[in-house]
Parts: C-alpha cells; structure tokens; sequence
C-alpha cells in the first residue's frame, strides 16, 4: 500500500512532556472481505520528543486509506508504525473506533514506548 508521508516539525518544548491529542471524526477505509466502507474515529495520543507532527499531512495521509481494502487491526498498527516512524515520540496510542456493523462494534488500540521508557512510562 502506497503511504503518504507525514511531515513534522521541531517540537518548541522538548524538555517538557505534555500530551498531544488529535482526534480524525471522518476516517474511512474499505473492507477487504466485502469491499463495503467502513467509517471510524482515530484518536491519537502522545508525548513528542524532538518532533511533533503536522496536522494538514496527517489529515492527507489519513485520506489515503479511503479506498484501501484494509482490516481494522491492520490499519490500526500501520498508522502507529508510520507516525512512530515520523515524529520518534517518548511514547504513542492509536486507538480506532469503528461504526457498528451487523451488531457488532470494534475499538482497536495499539500502543509503542519509546525503548528507554519501556520501563518508567506512565499510562495516559
């Protein structure tokens, strides 16, 4: 799959660690079994370290996965391997919310600690 690539920026605090939440109400995919749209809510959180991501080519990136035929879980962990990629932050969660379907509702929440705080991390 094709990605688009999320730029970033020089955080203005890195001594500081503050939580930065966006939260994408529009975001849509394809499913690959039926090919029938899905529709979900992606709620990233994290602490930057020396980068914070831009928000005009994360919402271009997040459009990129309109017409892709893609599973919940696997989209998911794409977006936290790419923005992990992307920015380097202390620590990071992607949670997806998916709109119901056939009775059946779907939250997925992928997680990554930077290595050194693997250890001393805190839960948001």
């Amino acid at each position: 799959m094709p990605r688009t690539s999320v730029e970033s920026f020089e955080n203005p605090h890195p001594g500081r660690e503050y939580v930065i939440e966006h939260i994408a109400e529009e975001f849509t995919s394809v499913c690959p079994k039926t090919g029938h749209p899905d529709f979900g809510k992606v709620i990233l959180r994290y602490v930057a370290a020396k980068r914070c991501l831009e928000l005009k080519s994360l919402k271009l990136y997040y459009q990129s996965f309109r017409n892709k035929g893609i599973f919940y879980e696997d989209v998911t962990n794409r977006i936290l391997e790419d923005l992990v990629a992307a920015a380097a932050p202390r620590w990071m969660v992607v949670r997806t919310e998916w709109t119901g379907r056939g009775g059946i509702h779907s939250n997925i929440e992928a997680r990554f600690d930077a290595p050194s705080r693997k250890s001393s991390r805190r839960r948001a």
